[in-house]
């Protein structure tokens, strides 16, 4: 299907989808490299928005682009509730990081640690005494809304689990995108002498109108195959050098039998070599956004 097709399919439907007073007449089409990405102007807050977010699974991006991508200065590694619908964790797993994350292998499964008390002049080592569930005042600290969240979620006072997108430290200065989470289950656990928080995450992947779905953990790109292949690839495209809009990317697709679980499979490529490597036409989108667009004036009748 070429450039006009696409949008001819777009501005059929414009009259009828977009009844609720979105102007059709401003919708178009730009090219981006050998694909089409369907442009709405005044549409910001769009399902398309939605089904093509700032940051992709295994994007890498610096700290601005993150706080760029969350609308929002994330100053501390647990923010609960930051966005519409979920929560965001900032971890890492590099040697001398501040908390013990780990992922378990053999289910994906991600055990974020919580985190101390703020450190405060003349006060003790936040190292030395328990991660606490509540402020002096009494509100609950990061650590207790998530750990609330989770023990809701096992006593059924509530029916989702609370969905978490995970940010990774990859090097100083650069984090990579690590995709969405389920907060499963909490506990306190005794370490060194004090007791601290331990969140269960269970990788998901969110599809279209919001369905979420178990991601299998052999999906997953572990983190020292992130750091094997950054330090590899000397941060920079494979096929060009550019250092910039930089994804882990397998080279033989997972969906065709490629690992995600050795560096031999995963390389560095840009935005624009990503996309020319691509198996599909990304002008099937406007069928996608126009079918869902679709189905909710259906739903809504």
């Amino acid at each position: 299907m070429d450039y006009q097709s696409c949008r001819n399919i777009v501005n059929a439907f414009s009259s009828s989808v977009f009844a609720s007073g979105a102007r059709s007449s401003s919708r178009n089409f730009r090219r981006q490299g050998q694909s089409l990405i369907p442009v709405y102007p005044g549409q910001r807050d769009s399902l398309f928005v939605q089904l093509c977010p700032l940051v992709k699974t295994d994007d890498i991006i610096s700290y601005a682009q993150l706080v760029h991508a969350e609308r929002a200065n994330l100053q501390r590694g647990m923010n609960f509730g930051i966005g519409k619908s979920y929560s965001v964790f900032l971890m890492s797993l590099r040697k001398n990081a501040p908390y013990a994350d780990a992922i378990d292998e053999a289910t994906g499964t991600l055990i974020y640690e919580g985190h101390d008390q703020s450190r405060t002049q003349g006060g003790p080592d936040p190292k030395t005494v328990d991660q606490p569930l509540q402020t002096p005042k009494g509100s609950w600290t990061e650590n207790g809304k998530f750990f609330r969240a989770a023990i809701d979620f096992n006593t059924g006072l509530r029916k989702k689990a609370e969905l978490i997108k995970v940010y990774e430290k990859i090097a100083d200065g650069i984090w990579c995108y690590k995709g969405y989470f389920e907060l499963i289950d909490a506990e306190i656990v005794p370490s060194g002498g004090r007791k601290v928080f331990k969140f269960h995450l269970r990788p998901v992947e969110k599809k279209i109108l919001g369905r979420i779905e178990e991601l299998p953990h052999n999906r997953l790109i572990p983190t020292h195959v992130k750091i094997e292949v950054w330090r590899r690839d000397h941060g920079k495209c494979v096929l060009c050098g550019a250092d910039k809009n930089l994804h882990y990317d397998h080279d033989i697709p997972f969906s065709k039998g490629g690992s995600s679980l050795t560096a031999e499979n995963v390389r560095l490529l840009c935005l624009n070599h990503n996309l020319e490597k691509s198996d599909k036409i990304i002008c099937i989108l406007p069928w996608i956004y126009v079918g869902t667009c679709a189905a909710q004036q259906i739903h809504r009748h």
